[in-house]
């Protein structure tokens, strides 16, 4: 069975952006915290639980991590 010309092909989705970023169901999108790689011996164990929460993307980027996750 042959696609219609007028069909447009399926978006993919960028993989580097869908293992970074996952869509809540209000649909913005969530994302790890920095600085929680190492380097932790002198940071707080508070500022550490903190580091460990997701944080929501900002405003300003969502655009593009919607276009990234067209699916999302």
């Amino acid at each position: 069975m042959q696609r219609a010309a007028r069909d447009m092909p399926k978006l993919k989705t960028r993989k580097a952006a869908a293992k970074r970023f996952k869509a809540t169901g209000t649909g913005k999108f969530l994302r790890r915290r920095a600085f929680h790689n190492h380097l932790l011996d002198h940071k707080s164990p508070k500022q550490k639980r903190h580091l460990k929460t997701k944080a929501v993307v900002d405003r300003t980027d969502e655009e593009r991590v919607t276009l990234m996750m067209p699916y999302a």
